[in-house]
């Protein structure tokens, strides 16, 4: 019989992704189910990455969580979330048995995370962390299925950064949330000549987080709903074409207006959030003026939650 397995590591590392069409409010906000579906690029891993190590062992006493180098809450709920998902998935897969030889289900985890950018500032740091921890739990204990609707449970943008290339991550219709998954939409091959740049307007954690701000918004902006209901199913129809064409005019313009849609819900939510600054502002008003003098949309813009500009 093989002996049991007292140690075991596992590191991954995940990519960024950025939103050409925005998500912004849950419906379901315990499964991190989104009101609209949305749309994103994910960026190359050797500029803005996570990279995180999970390590299972018999002597571990307690789950714990570093982060760039500080201890984290393990007990988190979305943090929970996704460890119980990951745990339930290979208990299923093993048959609700224990073989010897694979790495017990019981043993605690340690978990150290770490970003080469700023965390919590609006460079979508959760969508790669979750992203990453999914990834480097399902290596550990042996998955290799489908993750999106696991990563999902962590941060709802982590579905989109488990894959490469143009991303959709669906709404999906279903109350238990199984059909509410990323799917890549081109490879990263698709459009090598498109180039990404970020403007770090601030690596300062941001006023109003995510997660606070979208629920103020759905409580209180009717453009948001509007935004949900009518302009995003059309938008997204519109983007994927313009992506399969590698139309650049059409999505530049398209990620833009997107972009400006996004910050109007959050002026339309009561009280008001700004994410954006002065300096933003001036970002935006320097490509317009850029693709006026050459006559055509030649650099684009997009915001996320803060005040740096992709």
């Amino acid at each position: 019989m093989a002996a049991e397995r007292t140690l075991a590591m596992a590191t991954c590392t995940a990519p960024v992704n950025i939103a050409v069409i925005k998500y912004w409010g849950k419906r379901d906000t315990d499964l991190i189910l989104p009101i609209n579906s949305s749309l994103s690029v994910t960026l190359h891993q050797d500029q803005l990455r996570t990279t995180t190590t999970a390590a299972a062992s018999r002597d571990f006493t307690e789950d714990r969580l570093w982060l760039n180098g500080k201890e984290a809450d393990v007990g988190h709920p979305r943090v929970q979330a996704c460890l119980r998902e990951v745990r339930r998935l290979a208990r299923k897969r093993r048959g609700g048995g224990e073989d010897a030889a694979v790495l017990s289900l019981s043993y605690k985890i340690h978990i150290a995370s770490e970003n080469n950018f700023p965390t919590a500032a609006g460079l979508a740091s959760s969508a790669a962390g979750y992203a990453c921890l999914v990834s480097a739990l399902a290596r550990l204990y042996g998955l290799e299925e489908e993750l999106s609707e696991v990563a999902r449970r962590g941060s709802g943008s982590a579905c989109r950064s488990m894959f490469g290339g143009f991303v959709q991550w669906q709404r999906g219709e279903r109350p238990d949330g199984t059909d509410s998954l990323a799917l890549q939409v081109a490879p990263e091959t698709h459009w090598p000549e498109l180039r990404v740049l970020i403007l770090v307007v601030s690596g300062e954690k941001k006023p109003v987080g995510s997660t606070a701000g979208m629920q103020t918004s759905v409580e209180t902006s009717p453009l948001l709903k509007h935004r949900a209901e009518v302009v995003v199913p059309e938008r997204l129809a519109q983007m994927m074409q313009h992506i399969q064409e590698r139309d650049f005019e059409g999505f530049g313009q398209l990620a833009m207006r997107d972009s400006n849609q996004f910050h109007a819900t959050c002026l339309d939510t009561f009280p008001p959030i700004f994410y954006l600054t002065d300096v933003s502002r001036h970002i935006i008003a320097l490509a317009h003026r850029y693709n006026a003098h050459h006559g055509h949309t030649k650099v684009a813009y997009t915001f996320d939650a803060g005040p740096n500009a992709v």
